[in-house]
């Protein structure tokens, strides 16, 4: 799948890879419901239980069992192939939201009931980014093709993630808020359908003796962990900039356009990167675009008022989406055509695990320390994942 003729790099010359377009609109269509799912979920649970409390612990369970079987999920998709693995995810996972939308439609719903459905949703979540990368890795002729295709995947994704809970906004003004986890699940199955019928999507790929390359799961943790500690850093953002500006005083609905600058600063380094030919390997940008991430978010603490602390942090999300693409290479480069979507699912789990604990360990350090030591100890965690990543020698790509 990979004997195309070359092919100068550019953002259209990937969308004119055989079959993309048609694959890459269906996973983006699927993936449009993890922008959705949280926040549905979220007000749905809250409406049907009246408590916060309550729709807290079921977001907890829904996300824990998303996040943390997402390898298991990756490796049954590397094992079976998308086609015959995809498709049951999708369809469970869209009748466990579906149940869960019935059971959220009216208030009374009983706890333990929601709980275990939510639970059950989350283990059966389908990795589409995660097969998505591997695709692109299928798809792309080159290195710095593939380079282009994960930072415009990446952009994109930024962007479903903007307008999710936009969407679950609009839809709960004229509708119960469990619409919207019907709407989740529409996408879901809906868009899943039209990918997993995609010719270019590969079949199966029994692992085969010898395959694995040198450092097997070892060269998957320096960019797992730089993932982590990218998340832990991106959401402690979040809740220190919410802090920031109460502290000075400032109209709290200012919030969301400071973390829209960051997002969209995101979205131009992502851009920027991929349109860079970069000589240096993946293994070794990773450290120095966590670096440049951390020491960014380090002294953003100091920021004089809250239009400055929105320009340092547009400046930091310059290196967000860099940092992650990279770390998706690098993993892609550690293993056999055969993992990659496995890869790919062990930093996806790394951000999503970080970015539901930063708020957690955030929340204990503010009141405790000053807000700008508490911006040093968020940047600082991005900055010891790049000691991590240098120190964890990557192993080089064969073949």
């Amino acid at each position: 799948m990979s004997t195309h003729a070359p092919v100068r790099p550019s953002y259209a010359a990937v969308l004119r890879l055989p079959g993309a377009r048609r694959a890459f609109t269906a996973a983006l269509t699927a993936r449009l419901s993890y922008g959705t799912v949280s926040l549905a979920v979220m007000l749905s649970v809250t409406r049907a239980t009246g408590s916060y409390a309550v729709s807290g612990a079921v977001m907890s369970l829904f996300g824990a069992a998303s996040v943390f079987l997402m390898p298991v999920r990756g490796a049954l998709i590397d094992r079976h192939g998308p086609r015959r693995a995809l498709a049951p995810m999708a369809l469970l996972y869209g009748a466990l939201l579906t149940l869960l939308a019935a059971l959220t439609w009216r208030p009374g719903a009983p706890v333990a009931l929601l709980a275990a459905v939510a639970a059950l949703a989350g283990a059966c979540t389908p990795p589409l980014g995660p097969t998505m990368r591997a695709l692109w890795a299928e798809l792309a002729p080159d290195r710095h093709l593939l380079q282009r295709a994960y930072s415009l995947d990446g952009v994109a994704e930024e962007l479903l993630f903007v307008s999710g809970p936009v969407l679950v906004g609009v839809l709960t003004g004229f509708a119960p808020p469990a619409a919207g986890i019907l709407l989740s699940a529409l996408l879901i199955v809906g868009g899943t359908g039209v990918f997993v019928a995609s010719p270019v999507l590969p079949g199966p790929r029994p692992a085969t003796r010898g395959a694995r390359r040198p450092g097997g799961v070892s060269g998957l943790l320096a960019p797992a962990a730089v993932a982590l500690c990218v998340g832990l850093t991106l959401s402690g953002v979040d809740l220190l900039t919410m802090a920031y500006a109460s502290a000075h005083a400032y109209d709290t609905d200012l919030v969301p356009w400071v973390l829209g600058a960051l997002s969209a600063g995101s979205a131009l380094g992502g851009l920027a990167n991929g349109a860079v030919r970069w000589t240096a390997p993946a293994r070794t940008r990773l450290p120095r675009f966590s670096v440049a991430l951390g020491l960014v978010v380090a002294v953003a603490g100091l920021a004089p008022d809250l239009w400055v602390l929105t320009a340092a942090l547009a400046l930091a999300g310059v290196f967000v989406a860099p940092t992650l693409t990279t770390a998706y290479l690098a993993a892609d480069e550690s293993v056999t055509a055969e993992s990659r979507t496995r890869a790919g699912a062990w930093v996806n789990m790394g951000v999503n695990a970080g970015s539901s604990a930063g708020a957690l360990a955030t929340g204990l350090l503010i009141g405790r320390m000053p807000l700008g030591v508490c911006f040093l100890v968020a940047g600082s965690t991005a900055l010891a994942s790049a000691v991590m990543a240098g120190a964890g020698g990557l192993p080089p790509r064969r073949g």
